[in-house]
Formats: structure tokens, C-alpha cells, sequence
């Protein structure tokens, strides 16, 4: 017996196709507390996977400090480029 197809709306993002993209988009809730549950979803679901394991290591955490890094980095650029064009201190 195959599978019954599931809504676009109900998928996850890697699962959905590039032309039901805007359906999609359209189905995902935009309130501040919609958003506020997304991010809270979002972090269960790396906590569970990367740092509340029964043999966890320095992985989850290097992860996220090195994602931090990179991010201050790219936030920071635009001031790490005129220091490093300044002729004269």
C-alpha cells in the first residue's frame, strides 16, 4: 500500500520541491511567538542531538564555538577591513 502523500505545508524544508517553495512559505506561521517557537525547536533539536548524548565529546560545543567565531568574524568585517587599510595609526 503506498504512502499517502503529505501537504506542502506539513513537510520540512529539505523536503520540499523548489515550485512549492512560495506554498510553503505561505503555511509557516510569522508572529513573534510562531518564531519564537521555531528557535526554541531549533535549539531542542541540537541539544539533543550534539550535546545531550550518552558519549558526548567536544564536537557539539566546537561546533557551536566555532559558529560563534565565524559570525562575530563576518559582523565585524567591515571594521577589521578599515583597520587593516589604515596607512597611519
Amino acid at each position: 500500500m503506498a504512502d499517502k502523500p503529505v501537504p506542502v505545508v506539513e513537510k520540512r524544508l529539505m523536503d520540499v520541491k523548489l515550485g512549492e517553495l512560495g506554498t510553503w512559505l505561505g503555511g509557516r506561521d510569522f508572529t513573534p511567538n510562531g518564531l519564537i517557537s521555531a528557535v526554541r525547536r531549533g535549539h531542542d533539536r541540537y541539544y539533543n542531538k550534539y550535546i545531550n548524548v550518552k558519549k558526548g565529546g567536544i564536537g557539539g560545543i566546537a561546533m557551536l564555538i566555532v559558529g560563534y567565531v565565524a559570525i562575530s568574524y563576518v559582523w565585524e568585517y567591515d571594521h577589521i577591513k578599515h583597520d587593516r587599510w589604515r596607512k597611519y595609526h
